[in-house]
């Protein structure tokens, strides 16, 4: 049964101003109130047709309008407002909030209003809580949405909680974008695998297939390039390309701001260029059948650039603000792969290398030795035993299968993929048969360790007549002999390997000393084309066997 109708009369201070209200009473009943507050509390409890205010008081009808304006924000608010009962009813709730509830909202609690949601906490039992005095925040969901809730208590001069503002902020794409951002982050720490029975090929495939997971799976793009720049020639270089044309994933790209597409200029500028439209872009060149939009990133190592990351789409402004924060965020960690990886590929070849080293350094002198002495033998035996000089030559070929097969066992264990990232190119290998002529062994170990990374097969000599019984038995490309030998000048060791060898190098070596026999000079006069100053370098090495022409 319907209560009885009424008028609620906002009086103030005037409380004869309700009888200017009793000719529109109609035989409803007047209920005088004297102050707001009173108001809202019959209200929340009574039913009224009509609400009338004193004009009399000006401080009771500003204080109206300005609570009228105060709803009027609730209203159109994003967030969700409600009043609550004590008892979790819903007094009163704003345009949001009904929105999420389906419907009106008054009078149903505020967890079946809601569905009811799943409280995530921090706080799990809000609405009792709030009751103690104390303002609450915790966390909703509902299906797919995520609602940031915070609860306040309205207390009353007696201390009693009379009702509890409740605000809902949907966080749900902040949420979703965090569980994105922490799988993203837990993703990319796959994308290089530290197994170490992998080879070095392996690991790089391994890289490229981890990252096509990533940017499908996680990122959703179906079309990708990444290049990596070569800090020599500032040449781009695909490492790999996804959904690209075949003319543009060998396109050739240079790190320059014009004519080298977006890739070519924010390798140059370091910039993130989103490409909003193809068709009207002065920087972009066709990458993928149907793109009309594109994004693409540098990467960066330590400050350095060291490649770019593309990615394309066919929807025109294909890539809002969060497309370019994920992307960003995988291209920091891409980057921190690549160079990864990179360390691993140099530090496996530097530990092959100085494995092989240190093993050939502690071998090569003494098979030098035996070189020498079996040579020495050979030329004594050779027409007068047959079989003896068999014998020598089978000692020899087999000292020698010994350097080779050094060689050779580290070029095998040492990875033959370039650093992808840190550039430079190795050093170039001459691949010749070296005599080194000194009578210092320490010359002697160091032309094995720096002729060998070069991937010559170095044999050596103390004096002038071993190295001249070795050239005259033996192959050579190249001879290097040092002028102050103890039973030869440099110039008749020059000129008996020449007559030993006439189509070999021939290099005299100094160490900046007095040439009491004037041994250059006469070199010199007599074709010598080349002079190492000890201790040599390998920039000077690889001139010197790369520059003489034969026989000189």
């Amino acid at each position: 049964m319907a209560g009885p109708s009424q008028i609620l009369v906002l009086t103030g201070t005037e409380p004869k101003s309700v009888d200017l209200f009793a000719p529109l009473a109609q035989g409803r009943d007047i209920v005088p109130v004297a102050s707001l507050d009173e108001a809202l509390s019959r209200l929340h409890s009574q039913s009224f047709d009509a609400i009338c205010i004193s004009a009399d008081d000006s401080s009771l009808w500003q204080q109206t309008q300005m609570l009228l304006q105060s709803n009027a924000i609730f209203e159109v608010l994003g967030e969700g407002v409600a009043v609550l009962h004590p008892d979790s009813r819903i007094v009163w709730a704003n345009a949001t909030f009904e929105k999420w509830c389906g419907g009106p909202a008054q009078g149903r609690t505020f967890c079946s209003a809601l569905g009811p949601p799943k409280i995530l906490g921090p706080d799990f039992d809000p609405l009792a809580n709030v009751l103690l005095g104390t303002c609450v925040q915790t966390r909703l969901q509902r299906g797919d949405q995520f609602l940031d809730l915070r609860l306040a208590p309205m207390i009353d001069p007696t201390g009693k909680v009379q009702q509890i503002i409740a605000l809902c902020h949907d966080i749900s794409t902040e949420y979703h974008n965090q569980q994105k951002l922490d799988a993203l982050h837990q993703a990319t720490r796959a994308l290089t695998c530290l197994q170490s029975d992998l080879q070095a090929e392996d690991r790089v495939e391994v890289l490229k297939h981890n990252i096509r997971n990533l940017t499908h799976n996680l990122l959703h793009y179906d079309v990708i390039e990444i290049r990596l720049l070569d800090p020599a020639t500032q040449r781009l270089k695909p490492l790999l390309a996804e959904g690209m044309m075949a003319e543009a994933a060998v396109r050739e790209l240079y790190a320059r701001t014009e004519g080298n597409g977006v890739t070519g200029y924010v390798a140059a500028t370091g910039q993130t260029y989103v490409c909003n439209d193809t068709a009207n872009d002065p920087h972009y060149i066709e990458g993928s059948h149907g793109a009309r939009s594109s994004l693409t990133i540098a990467l960066r190592q330590d400050d350095q650039i060291i490649g770019t990351f593309n990615v394309e789409s066919p929807k025109l402004r294909g890539f809002g603000p969060q497309d370019v924060q994920f992307a960003e965020i995988f291209c920091r960690e891409l980057a921190s792969a690549l160079h990864t990886l990179d360390l691993l590929l140099v530090e496996r070849k530097a530990t092959a290398e100085q494995s092989i080293e240190a093993i050939n350094h502690a071998v090569s002198i003494p098979v030098d030795e035996i070189l020498t002495a079996a040579t020495s033998l050979l030329d004594r035996w050779i027409g007068h035993d047959d079989e003896m000089a068999e014998t020598l030559k089978s000692i020899l070929s087999k000292a020698r299968c010994i350097k080779e097969n050094i060689l050779k066992v580290g070029e095998d264990i040492a990875p033959q993929v370039k650093p992808l990232v840190t550039g430079g190119e190795a050093p170039c290998r001459i691949n010749q048969r070296v005599l080194v002529v000194d009578n210092d062994e320490r010359v002697r170990k160091s032309a094995h360790s720096i002729l060998g990374r070069l991937g010559c097969i170095v044999e050596t000599a103390r004096d002038g007549k071993e190295a001249i019984t070795l050239a005259r038995l033996s192959r050579y490309d190249t001879m290097v002999a040092d002028i102050r030998l103890p039973d030869l000048s440099g110039y008749e060791v020059y000129s008996a390997l020449r007559k030993a060898q006439p189509n070999a190098h021939v290099i005299l070596m100094t160490g900046f000393g007095y040439d009491a026999t004037h041994s250059i000079v006469k070199a010199k006069q007599d074709g010598l084309r080349y002079v190492l100053y000890k201790p040599f370098r390998v920039d000077q090495l690889l001139a010197a066997l790369q520059n003489l022409p034969q026989g000189k």
